[in-house]
């Protein structure tokens, strides 16, 4: 699906300047509105036993308490209390479908917005955390280890910035990802989130940041071998624009990873009510592919306040722990 013409890049002077407003904006609501006992982004299961209380509808079977199942002849599952130290890896699409965006953001700053308030919910536990960045222009190139400054630029560069711990360090993660530059041409997501899986890594948190408009074929695979060592979190980055076109006649769009220039005219209904109907089965077959892969499914739209949809989807996820279900 093709989009109407792209913004220009953002210059680094803007990317420096919405990360000083995002650490303030991030700072204040989530710590405003998330106050509370030690608890992951996630409602995973974690590994420091807890209480147990009757099991309900919903509750992840393997989790079964046996011995006070047998003891009161009900059944009760076990709470587990999130790890203390806790190891969280972003997976960062920054191919050229996300340089684009006809809302109050472009679609690469929300993935910045998303990667800081992530970043800030992890380290401000004490945790570590990493990321691994991808750009367009193909998945040939090897992945390459960051080693301080903007990741280099190049055709299909995939780049590790390696977890680790501390406001300062993760600050500069975020710079890192905010001075990535996007490259023309097609991004391989199932090769980024392949990244995660090796090497293998102790049990964390996994945040995988895209448009995903890629095949999901193409990711699926990856996203399922993830969800098996990790707790899974997909943010899916949208603009209005890419869900139905506005009726506005004759409008050169453009795909921003092949570059061709298509014009089409969006005074008739019938092809904007095409549009709308493929966007939306495009958009079901995402939220099932990622369903069925068991990851928890954000999306974050260009339009709206990013910040309040995250801040509601992690309240969500927490008041979903406490009363004991799985997602």
């Amino acid at each position: 699906m093709t989009s109407p013409t792209p913004r220009p890049a953002a210059v680094p002077d803007r990317s420096e300047a919405v990360l000083s407003r995002l650490q303030l904006l991030v700072t204040r609501k989530l710590d405003g509105l998330l106050q509370g006992d030690y608890a992951g982004l996630l409602p995973g299961p974690g590994s420091e036993a807890g209480e147990s209380r009757e099991y309900r509808p919903g509750d992840d079977v393997r989790r079964m308490d046996w011995p006070v199942t047998a003891r009161t002849t009900t059944p009760h599952v076990r709470r587990t209390v999130a790890d203390r130290e806790l190891e969280t890896w972003l997976a960062l699409d920054l191919s050229a479908s996300l340089d684009f965006g006809t809302g109050q953001w472009l679609k690469r700053e929300v993935v910045v917005a998303a990667a800081a308030a992530i970043t800030h919910l992890t380290v401000r536990g004490g945790n570590r955390i990493g990321a691994v960045i991808g750009t367009g222009g193909g998945a040939s190139a090897p992945a390459r280890r960051w080693r301080g400054g903007p990741p280099p630029a190049g055709p299909g560069v995939l780049t590790r910035l390696p977890a680790r711990s501390g406001r300062k360090e993760a600050q500069g993660l975020l710079r890192a990802v905010a001075g990535t530059a996007i490259q023309p041409g097609r991004g391989d997501l199932g090769a980024l989130i392949e990244m995660l899986n090796r090497p293998p890594r102790r049990r964390g948190v996994a945040v995988v940041v895209s448009d995903f408009l890629a095949p999901a074929e193409q990711w699926t695979r990856p996203m399922r071998k993830l969800r098996v060592r990790h707790d899974v979190l997909a943010i899916e980055v949208v603009d209005p624009r890419e869900l139905e076109l506005p009726d506005v006649g004759v409008l050169p769009v453009i795909d921003p990873e092949s570059g061709e220039l298509h014009e089409v005219q969006t005074a008739d209904p019938r092809l904007r009510q095409r549009y709308a109907e493929a966007a939306a089965a495009q958009r079901a077959t995402i939220a099932a592919a990622l369903r069925g892969a068991g990851a928890a499914h954000l999306r974050l739209r260009t339009d709206r306040d990013w910040l309040l949809d995250m801040v509601r989807f992690v309240a969500a996820q927490r008041h979903a722990r406490t009363r004991g279900t799985t997602r």
